[in-house]
């Protein structure tokens, strides 16, 4: 099974930076948002779920994770940052680089094998991550301007407005992360609770 969680996750980052599709993201908002979206939350936890070991010994801290993936958005939407990475082939492999290794140590907490005592964490850590991707792409649906001036000459794609390009990506951030990162959230506190009284029953506390 972990070389089918590889093969996936390697199938989603050729996607998004060597095919076809990955040329789009010069020309619209949307398209930039969603590589940066797949390479995050889709190629590098099915990479680190095939293959754990790519930080199992490192073990790097909770906050430095956490700080990784939050700081890592925050900075690459900066405008300087962002456009700066629209002109230049190294700077967009860079950007790229960042989101795809962010995104293994932002997810290494929450697909770490073992369980441990500190996993009651993790629907906090998850929801605690929401918060600035959700304000960074309701300012993006909402903010009534287009941030990033490179796209103001988009073309047209899709019969899109740059204001509308952009507030199509702010969505789709939004949605996708508020997904990507509560469901997982949910899904480890049920199992959370549903161990509960087993591991009490165990200790003799029932």
């Amino acid at each position: 099974m972990k070389r089918v969680w590889i093969a996936l996750g390697v199938a989603a980052l050729w996607a998004m930076v060597a095919s076809p599709l990955a040329h789009l993201d010069h020309h619209l908002l949307t398209a930039h948002m969603l590589q940066h979206l797949v390479l995050m939350l889709v190629a590098a936890p099915l990479i680190l779920l095939g293959a754990p070991s790519v930080v199992a010994r490192w073990r790097p801290h909770t906050a430095f994770c956490w700080l990784a993936g939050s700081l890592t958005v925050i900075f690459w939407h900066i405008p300087a940052a962002f456009e700066l990475a629209l002109r230049s082939h190294y700077w967009h492999d860079l950007e790229q680089a960042t989101f795809f290794i962010a995104g293994i140590l932002f997810w290494w907490p929450v697909v770490q094998p073992a369980a441990t005592a500190t996993r009651w964490s993790v629907p906090l850590y998850l929801f605690f991550a929401t918060l600035p991707c959700d304000a960074l792409s309701a300012f993006l649906a909402f903010c009534g301007h287009v941030v990033y001036h490179p796209y103001l000459h988009g073309g047209g794609h899709f019969r899109l407005s740059p204001l509308e390009d952009q507030a199509l990506a702010g969505a789709l951030m939004w949605v996708t992360v508020t997904f990507a990162y509560l469901v997982p959230a949910l899904v480890v506190t049920a199992r959370l609770i549903s161990g509960e009284p087993r591991h009490a029953a165990e200790v003799g506390v029932l």
